[in-house]
């Protein structure tokens, strides 16, 4: 995993045992899922009576830099040794890497099931139709003599369908019919890789 130089300073501070003791170190990592895992964003996680002690700068860095290493974890399904050698390299001890990834691996489900409900997928588009229509005129201009073309695409997003029209010229037909082209063959190249 590729982490950023603060998150691997925060995560070494955690990893030494005179900036957290073991008791310490259990409590902040417990704090890590369950501020992740929290519906309302609690901002008293941090508030634990063994954690009072301990440098609140450093903790709240510790604290953020768990968290993106959970987050980043789940995001790549990792697995045991990934975890391992990663806090390995980050001198966390043998005891510390088995504290957090028994810790990992009770809340990996929801965590997984957290990042999916995340953001939006775009909606799969199912059916298309389309109508030509001739203006022949309009309120500004007598004679504009101009085709256009009203699409219609029928969508599906989580199992509800929805329909999304849209008017085009001629010009904007062909821009759009390129566009999907492009796209397509992106597609095509990326899945040969």
């Amino acid at each position: 995993m590729e982490l950023s130089e603060s998150v691997q300073r925060g995560l070494q501070s955690l990893a030494d045992p005179s900036a957290f003791d073991q008791s310490c170190f259990q409590v902040l990592v417990d704090v890590s899922f369950r501020s992740l895992l929290s519906s309302r964003g609690d901002p008293g996680v941090l508030d634990q009576p063994e954690l009072k002690r301990l440098d609140q700068i450093m903790l709240k860095q510790s604290h953020t830099a768990a968290t993106t290493f959970i987050l980043e974890a789940v995001k790549q399904s990792a697995d045991k040794s990934t975890i391992s050698s990663c806090l390995e390299e980050l001198t966390f001890s043998a005891e510390r890497i088995e504290i957090f990834y028994s810790t990992y691996q009770k809340h990996k489900t929801e965590l997984d099931r957290l990042l999916a409900s995340i953001g939006r997928c775009p909606p799969r588009v199912n059916d298309v139709s389309w109508r030509l229509q001739y203006h022949m005129k309009n309120s500004q201009v007598d004679k504009v003599n101009e085709p256009v073309y009203l699409i219609s695409l029928d969508t599906e997003n989580e199992g509800s369908s929805e329909d999304v029209n849209f008017t085009c010229t001629m010009e904007q037909l062909q821009d759009l019919v390129g566009k999907l082209k492009d796209a397509a063959k992106s597609v095509e190249k990326a899945s040969q890789m």
